[in-house]
């Protein structure tokens, strides 16, 4: 990282700005050419780093995972534009969170349930759902294995080449 003044060392910090996070960005490559979604998603409670997040059971994104489960995830949270004087002075505060890993098909029936739990706690704070089994049935669950994963924060106030 380029800008060691706004790098995040700290996990807890790093899961903070996780849990604050709307969505999530998964960009994964098939033929060298990449390709980028935008999922809800959730957090792993329990173990080693881990997102899941679910779909259907077709569509690019599985066949490019299909094909090569490498991928790398992006969030965001706190954005907020700012101007200092002059046109360049212009930049965002931000807080964000980049990471690498490999993306898994969830099988197993009880981690599917977990893992939609964990989706739905993430949006809704409670972890007690009831999922119909022909939900369960039509959806593909996902859960990327975090392997890397860096924070990056512009939070002070001012010019921004003072921060």
């Amino acid at each position: 990282m380029r800008r060691n003044d706004r790098k995040i060392e700290d996990p807890t910090k790093i899961m903070e700005i996780l849990q604050k996070a709307d969505v999530c960005r998964i960009a994964m490559s098939h033929d060298d050419v990449p390709y980028m979604v935008t999922m809800n998603f959730g957090l792993r409670k329990d173990g080693p780093p881990a997102l899941y997040f679910h779909c259907a059971h077709e569509g690019k994104k599985l066949s490019i995972l299909r094909k090569n489960n490498l991928v790398c995830f992006q969030t965001d949270i706190e954005h907020e534009f700012f101007l200092h004087g002059v046109a360049c002075g212009c930049s965002m505060r931000y807080q964000s969170v980049v990471g690498m890993g490999r993306m898994h098909f969830v099988t197993d029936p009880a981690e599917k349930i977990d893992a939609l739990q964990a989706i739905m706690a993430h949006y809704t704070k409670q972890t007690n759902h009831v999922f119909r089994e022909e939900m369960l049935e039509r959806t593909t669950v996902l859960r990327m294995d975090i392997e890397e994963m860096s924070g990056k924060a512009l939070v002070k106030p001012g010019h921004p080449q003072d921060s």
